[in-house]
């Protein structure tokens, strides 16, 4: 029989946040240097995490991108089928048929050929309002939990009580189902790390207060015999600069937008060039390939870019797939990109006030905090809309900062690390054989903690 396996992603844990986390250290006593990919973000490392491949391979080029064949933007996609690659428990089963699967919350987990999934699923009521639930299967599982706390998993009340709901949802699978692998993805760390820094005082009592919640389901995997590994997608840096690429596209003429009530929309159908921002790395779409060497020169000279990868540099850090843009931008240690698009505030779209995940054309720090320039008056606002919705009203969440939520972002992630400090850790409970290793080795150090190598 394969030895049980719990595989927690504790997003964001450095080594330097692991020495306030006792708990942690105490269940997994082994520890090694975790490499990510190019782009250091959630969906492309898990992507990778899970089936030994780059991004090339897989598919999963950043938390979104340009779906060219559809001309949108789409950010945080669920359906399994994006992810390219064989599963690590598609490699379990192959040595073990009949080997079990529950996907607690890692992206892509929506169709996928696992035996238990829960994943953030809201309900978008017909009269434009947003509920918190989650999505479940089998469907029956969904009873057997409380409501998901979808306010505290993003946006400014993001917090620790939607990461205390995964790990208790974790252990309520663990005990009641019994899989082999059980996959439980913990954002605690992400929220403050972003907001303040990763070596805040937030940070520090973040670290402090996950270790509590993780202890639980530790205990409770030790208590199935099960081999524990916790690792990080990424670290988060200290960053102070906000890069407007998409302002500088469409300075240089390049950037068209359309407007509807007086707002401005991005029209990537028109567009010479965009660009899809996503933390420190930027996709850049560019529809004419006779504009890309002109392209490429514009943003090398943009203060805050470090690199600008053409096909050559893709395909040297494994991105040289199709969705990826014709371009991709990697910032400076200390910057990050900004969706932005528009020249005037006025004129920005309603949604950019709002936390609007799937409709901002590229990824928003800016969500986990309210409007900085005056956050008193936008939780007031907040205030205003909660009642609304208690009584059944339709509300306006209208609480994100523009260019001051920008400027108060104080942690980032995307680019490869600089060194062993900016770098994610693995932990295990069982030894490890090296004190590096790449994400494309996970997979296989899986199967050897279950007994499953090939």
């Amino acid at each position: 029989m394969p030895t049980p396996l719990l595989v927690l992603d504790v997003v964001g844990l450095t080594a330097d946040l692991l020495t306030h986390m006792p708990r942690l250290r105490a269940a997994c006593g082994h520890d090694a240097r975790l490499d990510p990919v190019l782009p250091a973000v959630t969906c492309s490392v898990q992507a990778t995490l899970l089936t030994g491949a780059l991004p090339t391979e897989h598919g999963i080029v950043g938390n979104g991108w340009y779906f060219r064949d559809l001309g949108e933007v789409m950010l945080w996609r669920q359906h399994h089928a994006l992810m390219g690659g064989e599963k690590v428990w598609q490699a379990a089963r192959a040595a073990h048929p009949g080997y079990t699967v529950a996907n607690i919350c890692w992206w892509y987990a929506m169709g996928a050929d696992v035996d238990w999934t829960i994943t953030p699923r809201p309900i978008y009521r017909a009269d434009g309002r947003k509920d918190p639930d989650c999505y479940t299967f089998p469907p029956e599982l969904h009873d057997e939990l409380p409501e998901f706390p979808l306010f505290s998993y993003w946006g400014p009340g993001a917090g620790i009580v939607s990461s205390a709901w995964i790990c208790k949802a974790a252990e309520h699978v663990m005990a009641t189902r019994n899989p082999d692998l059980t996959l439980v993805y913990v954002p605690h760390l992400d929220y403050d790390l972003q907001r303040f820094g990763p070596s805040s005082p937030q940070a520090i009592a973040a670290a402090v207060e996950l270790d509590a919640v993780l202890g639980p389901l530790l205990d409770a995997g030790a208590a199935r015999g099960a081999s524990i590994v916790a690792l990080s997608e990424y670290a988060i840096t200290e960053v102070s600069k906000p890069v407007h690429v998409n302002r500088l596209l469409r300075s240089a003429g390049l950037l068209n937008v359309h407007t509807q009530d007086g707002m401005e929309y991005l029209d990537p159908w028109t567009s010479r060039a965009f660009a899809v921002a996503d933390h420190q790395v930027a996709h850049v779409y560019v529809r004419d390939p006779a504009d890309i060497a002109a392209v490429a020169k514009l943003l090398a000279d943009l203060p805050g870019v470090a690199e600008v990868l053409d096909t050559v540099g893709k395909a040297e850090y494994g991105l040289g797939h199709e969705r990826a843009g014709e371009l991709v931008v990697v910032a400076d240690p200390d910057a990050w990109f900004t969706y932005y698009y528009w020249l005037d505030d006025a004129h920005a779209p309603d949604f950019a006030t709002h936390v609007e995940i799937h409709r901002k054309p590229g990824y928003d720090p800016a969500e986990l905090l309210f409007d900085p320039a005056g956050p008193g008056a936008a939780k007031a606002r907040a205030g205003k809309a909660l009642l609304k919705k208690k009584l059944g009203m339709r509300y306006r969440m209208n609480v994100i900062g523009l260019d001051a939520g920008a400027d108060a972002v104080r942690g980032s992630h995307g680019r490869l690390p600089d060194g062993e400090r900016d770098s994610p850790v693995l932990l295990s409970s069982a030894a490890l054989d090296t004190d590096r290793l790449a994400a494309t080795d996970v997979k296989a150090l899986l199967l050897r903690l279950a007994g499953l190598e090939s």
